[in-house]
């Protein structure tokens, strides 16, 4: 039989809150990309690594909050721990290589939407992941085209967040880009969680899997840990509210010299040392005796 799909059991108390973490996750992730934009090659990879695992950590945590207000009548959920933390894995990656792309190519043209696809991938990939990691007593189906269109919204939302976070004009820039990818991910996750069925077997509780309580501590003390500790780092940063940068420093290098600024011209006829030397040379050759 078709099992009852709720997704808002506790109310708008989960999506509320699913959304503030992936607008959080979105936050720090994007404005270590900004700051990436800012900084020399050999500090870039530790930013944009540090956006990428907030990225991947918010949206990941957004889920799984999503999911304590989902149940199934007649049938108990319970998740499967190697597949769920392989989502987080496969989000960090996908919306790694996205950001990197971004970072090192610059946000326009093709690198941008290649960026943005990749990390739109990304979340997709790491909710229906996590929603492989069910445990029912029943059999899950999903709508292709709704499916279809839950993907074009991440990748949409999030080709819009990199393009924002790549504009490097100041904080307010970056929180309308966490915005936006907040929105990618719950419109995602809720237009992909309209897309399934659920054809229920029986009552039978699932002998394997952990219920969404005992995935709740886990959840909380690894990626909330870290990105608190991925906010500190970031509110620490000198440059984390500004604008546009001013030009960095000429860097030294062989052959050139360390300053390039004009030199100061006196004030007053300029003496050139050529012509005190030329009319001494002419004077001394009239005075040196031919020889004929």
């Amino acid at each position: 039989m078709q099992g009852t799909v709720d997704g808002f059991n506790y109310g708008l108390v989960t999506p509320l809150v699913a959304y503030l973490m992936a607008c959080l996750g979105g936050a720090l992730g994007l404005r270590c990309t900004t700051r990436a934009l800012l900084v020399t090659r050999s500090w870039r990879p530790g930013w944009l690594a540090l956006g990428s695992a907030a990225i991947g950590s918010g949206i990941w945590t957004m889920h799984f909050i999503a999911m304590m207000g989902f149940t199934i009548e007649h049938t108990p959920i319970r998740y499967d721990w190697l597949m769920t933390f392989a989502s987080l894995a496969v989000a960090i990656v996908m919306v790694g290589i996205g950001i990197f792309i971004v970072g090192y190519r610059g946000a326009r043209g093709t690198a941008l939407f290649t960026g943005g696809t990749i990390t739109g991938l990304g979340i997709a990939s790491m909710h229906y992941l996590g929603m492989a990691g069910m445990h029912l007593d029943g059999q899950l189906t999903y709508n292709t085209f709704t499916v279809s269109v839950s993907v074009g919204i991440a990748m949409a939302a999030a080709t819009a967040a990199l393009w924002a976070a790549g504009q490097v004009r100041g904080f307010l820039w970056s929180v309308g880009a966490a915005l936006i990818m907040g929105l990618a991910v719950t419109g995602m996750h809720y237009t992909g969680m309209a897309a399934l069925e659920v054809h229920v077997s029986g009552t039978t509780e699932p002998t394997v899997g952990a219920s969404p309580a005992e995935l709740l501590a886990p959840m909380l003390i690894g990626p909330l840990a870290f990105l608190l500790l991925a906010g500190v780092v970031v509110l620490r940063d000198p440059l984390m509210v500004m604008g546009r940068p001013t030009a960095p420093p000429a860097e030294r290098k062989p052959g050139i010299p360390a300053h390039t600024e004009a030199p100061h011209r006196p004030h007053g006829p300029v003496h050139h040392p050529s012509r005190h030397l030329r009319r001494p040379l002419v004077h001394r050759r009239s005075r040196t005796p031919q020889n004929r």
